[in-house]
């Protein structure tokens, strides 16, 4: 066999060869400005290449990037020579004739050729790529496109979610992760959050946290019950941000769990506080806030049009008559949006007598969400003038997050979920 034998458009039973393509500061040469070239543009411009749009029109996307200087953009149809000095060439008009002389051309000059319209007929194909965390997940599988993104995204999901396991063997400097776990449903942690997760020697953990999760854990991964820790001399906050100090020291890497978000009344920031007071630098992961999303799981919108333009977010743990109450609940009375308490269900029956007092109506509709978002989630609704009666008969217990507003009577009882 001739040693340049002509390999265009010969179906071959030899598998793609796998290869990572280093295009930094390389000339790339794009045909078309569809919809192939918008999609595919996007990750030869992360990758730093040097991008040469040849076509003689463009999606209003395309345009943006040439605009803003990502592209080159020359407004003309392919022309022999174009690929003069191109490391790589994406093929993609809607014009049979140009993309086979294109591909010739690139078969020339031995450049790699992708073609969206003839996959047999290129030197290189595309795969579906994705990306979590510095690691690059390529898949090919032939002629079927749609398999090799499904295989790609459970191979990124699993890898963003911690379900596969991928440690770092080479040397990782450790850390300590603030991780908000969401309301209690397992499923509603973030990414990042469930990610960090499985990376941790040692999980410090909230009652409220989603206790699901921790069964997940690799064996060798150390649970600490926040509300076990020895205490002794300190208070336990105090002691929860000395255990932090001492495992960070150690080089171990550290996640403390909270339920909800770590800064909303997760007295996230004392221990973030408490680390830099060390030298110790730490990762805050937001965290869906039970304030949003356990009422939405009780059918209840915080806002909703034409009833409430505003929601409001209140500690209930400090009684209204008590000196130390930092909030302004005559302010609160007068306000016509949705007022939301967390930690409130035994205080409750004062705040709904200061909120009365200071001239909310006692017919205002109230639900208290128990267990939001869990297998156990049960709503019981009242208004501010039987709210105290109804948590005493109703037996409602803590964690429990009580809404107040007309938005209360809006929705249905339950969403599916």
């Amino acid at each position: 066999m001739a040693e340049h034998a002509d390999h265009t458009a010969q179906p071959s039973t030899h598998p793609a060869y796998p290869v990572g393509l280093r295009l930094t500061g390389r000339r790339v040469v794009v045909l078309g400005g569809g919809q192939v070239a918008q999609r595919r543009l996007p990750a030869l411009i992360a990758a730093g290449a040097d991008i040469t749009l040849i076509s003689p029109s463009a999606t209003p996307s395309v345009d943006v990037m040439a605009e803003t200087g990502e592209i080159t953009w020359i407004r003309r149809r392919y022309e022999e020579g174009d690929l003069a000095d191109a490391w790589y060439v994406l093929v993609a008009t809607t014009d049979a004739a140009t993309n086979a002389a294109a591909s010739a051309e690139a078969e020339r000059s031995r450049t790699w050729c992708v073609r969206s319209d003839d996959a047999e007929a290129a030197t290189a194909w595309t795969p579906a790529t994705g990306r979590s965390e510095g690691v690059t997940v390529a898949v090919l599988t032939g002629h079927d496109p749609r398999r090799s993104a499904t295989v790609r995204d459970a191979i990124v999901e699993g890898l963003r979610d911690g379900s596969i396991a991928a440690p770092q063997h080479r040397a990782r400097t450790p850390f300590v992760a603030l991780v908000g776990g969401g309301p209690g449903d397992p499923d509603l942690i973030t990414v990042r959050g469930r990610r960090l997760l499985a990376e941790a020697d040692v999980v410090i953990a909230d009652r409220l946290g989603p206790r699901d999760l921790l069964d997940e854990l690799p064996p060798h991964v150390e649970v600490i019950d926040a509300a076990k820790i020895p205490y002794g001399r300190f208070m336990a906050q105090e002691a929860i941000n000395n255990a932090l100090i001492e495992l960070a020291k150690a080089g171990r890497s550290v996640v403390r769990l909270k339920g909800g978000d770590p800064f909303v009344f997760g007295r996230g920031m004392e221990e973030a506080q408490a680390l830099a007071a060390e030298g110790i630098a730490c990762t805050v992961v937001p965290g869906i806030s039970s304030s949003i999303s356990v009422p939405g799981a009780a059918g209840i919108p915080v806002t909703h049009r034409g009833v409430a333009h505003e929601f409001t977010v209140v500690s209930g743990h400090v009684a209204p008559d008590d000196p130390r109450s930092l909030v302004d609940w005559a302010s609160l009375a007068k306000l016509t949006g949705t007022l939301v308490i967390l930690m409130g269900v035994d205080k409750i029956g004062k705040i709904a007598e200061a909120l009365i007092a200071h001239g909310k109506a006692p017919e205002t509709p109230l639900a208290l969400v128990q267990e939001g978002t869990t297998a156990a989630q049960r709503r019981v609704d009242a208004t501010l003038a039987t709210v105290a009666e109804t948590v005493r008969t109703q037996e409602v217990r803590p964690p429990a997050v009580i809404v107040i507003g007309e938005v209360v009577a809006e929705g249905p009882d339950r969403l599916v979920s």
